[in-house]
């Protein structure tokens, strides 16, 4: 029996045992034991991860998530508009970190080819990449399953997961508590109107400047009202990109106000001569 739990089995008091708080009056957690004082959380805290964590390369997101970065032991769901597209720009920072540590990044059904000259513009390298290519959503789901209950030590796990029933999640989150790496399940944004046994839910979109616009559905912690804007500037376009072109919104609204003043312009000239036709 845990620890926690065998201090609350042997700490039940006495009735009317002074010792023990009555409804409405504080508990003072200092008197717990220690052990047990760690383990309590308050729902309006952002919680602290029971198990190990790797660090998402972005500060501001790991100031949000629980415990400071992607979690080990637990399924972390990803969700976005449409396949292969804030995947590796989020993810990026920290594989590269495992890679460089000689782990390797095992792709379940990925939507595309994996691009080797990409991800080594990222930081991985093309000998850290294992690529299973599982066609149907059962191939993926078999595969997955047996990635998790092997427990790749040192790496990460990313599986695309369209079609996953809340029941098969459940399993592959039982198996995950087992799994020492994190578990990275892509979904559609729509599957966040659906039930996720995930303790880590984020939609992912793009910014019109290069960002990513990250929404944190569920966590263990209090709910983060908006998105977290991170920078993220494709690695194959940082080297090349010129200072106008890392904002594109302000050229955009450059151009907007310009076409708006020319159109304004035009139809002033031509005003006159439609008043003289009448």
């Amino acid at each position: 029996m845990p620890a926690a739990l065998q201090w609350i089995v042997n700490a039940t008091p006495a009735p009317g045992d002074a010792a023990y708080p009555s409804f409405g009056q504080p508990f003072d957690i200092g008197q717990l034991p220690g052990s047990v004082a760690q383990a309590i959380w308050r729902g309006s805290q952002v919680g602290q991860a029971g198990q190990s964590v790797v660090s998402s390369g972005f500060a501001a997101l790991d100031a949000e998530l629980p415990g400071g970065g992607w979690p080990c032991n637990t399924l972390t769901e990803l969700l976005q508009p449409q396949p292969s597209l804030c995947e590796w720009r989020l993810l990026a920072p920290a594989l590269a970190g495992l890679a460089a540590g000689g782990g390797h990044i095992l792709l379940v059904g990925p939507p595309k080819r994996p691009h080797a000259p990409g991800l080594v513009k990222l930081g991985i390298a093309e000998k850290n990449i294992v690529w299973i290519a599982a066609d149907t959503p059962a191939e993926r789901l078999w595969s997955t399953e047996q990635l998790v209950k092997a427990n790749p030590r040192g790496g990460a796990i990313l599986a695309w997961l369209p079609q996953a029933r809340a029941e098969q999640l459940r399993r592959l989150q039982v198996h995950a508590q087992s799994c020492d790496c994190p578990v990275f399940l892509f979904r559609p944004e729509a599957a966040q109107l659906d039930a996720s046994p995930a303790p880590l839910r984020i939609l992912s979109t793009l910014g019109p400047d290069w960002e990513l616009h990250v929404h944190i559905l569920k966590r263990k912690g209090a709910l983060l009202e908006g998105p977290l804007v991170l920078p993220s500037v494709p690695g194959t376009l940082a080297s090349v990109l010129t200072p106008r072109l890392m904002r594109p919104s302000q050229l955009i609204a450059r151009t907007e106000a310009a076409n708006d003043h020319a159109l304004g312009r035009a139809v002033d000239r031509r005003r006159p001569r439609q008043l003289a036709a009448h």
